[in-house]
């Protein structure tokens, strides 16, 4: 009887420890989701001035707070469901303001301000976009030469419901400055995942694309399918030119539409 009792003594205080372990081991990856979060580089420069709260709960995020427009709800969104140990995210961030009516200027200036902002060979915080029947004017900021003056045409007019882009943007002769250099080099893999998926999907030209992201140190690897040999292209291009991206590694497979014959 003795004997029963202690072994049944036992196995309680073996359940007991292994529930404690497992509740500590919980509690750890939370906080450490939590923390790595707050110290992405998305969040430290991205979303730096919004009132963004993060909390995990067993691997469940939760994000409640203000973002400045709708884009950076997402942004936040695709960062945190990145990170090791997060099963899912619950997005309850709101965005300031009023949401622009899709197509109208006020929704073209936030896109195009977006997409110009993930690119790492533009100097988009400096960079005035202003918008008016679907055309999009450039101005106030800087290009580091005449070829990246041209890709923030092409990246704009590559924005879903522009028609038209007026580029008075001037040309900058010195080289990218040395603190921008520094803070390419600091982007963490989940931070650089979300820019990859969110530059992916404010392209038109890349906008349908169904494709995987993963990041490690830099490497960004695309998986998925793909309409054509132009459209897996011009992804590595966009790609290439993101923040933080060291190489672009696509492995999308092409698939070409076999038309049928009756």
């Amino acid at each position: 009887m003795d004997k029963t009792v202690n072994r049944l003594i036992m196995l309680v205080t073996f359940a007991s420890l292994v529930l404690y372990s497992a509740t500590l081991f919980a509690s750890e990856t939370d906080d450490r989701i939590e923390s790595t979060a707050r110290h992405s580089y998305v969040f430290r420069m991205y979303l730096k001035g919004d009132d963004v709260k993060i909390h995990s709960q067993d691997g469940v995020v939760t994000l409640t707070g203000t973002v400045s427009a709708e884009p950076y709800k997402l942004l936040a969104h695709e960062t945190v469901a990145g990170l090791p140990g997060v099963k899912s995210v619950n997005n309850k961030l709101v965005a300031k303001g009023e949401v622009p009516a899709k197509y109208k200027d006020a929704w073209l200036v936030t896109k195009v301000k977006s997409t110009l902002m993930f690119h790492r060979n533009l100097n988009a915080a400096e960079i005035e976009v202003a918008a008016q029947n679907g055309t999009v004017t450039l101005s106030g900021g800087q290009a580091i030469s005449e070829n990246q003056k041209n890709l923030a045409t092409e990246y704009a007019n590559d924005v879903e419901g522009v028609e038209n882009v007026i580029n008075e943007m001037s040309v900058l002769t010195p080289p990218m400055r040395t603190e921008e250099k520094a803070l390419s080099s600091l982007l963490d893999d989940a931070s650089i995942t979300a820019l990859v998926k969110m530059t992916l999907l404010y392209h038109r030209s890349t906008s349908t694309l169904d494709a995987a992201v993963t990041t490690k140190e830099g490497v960004v690897e695309l998986g998925g399918k793909v309409g054509g040999e132009a459209e897996k292209e011009r992804a590595t291009k966009l790609v290439s030119d993101v923040h933080g991206v060291k190489m672009v590694v696509n492995n999308m497979i092409v698939e070409k539409t076999v038309s049928k014959t009756l």
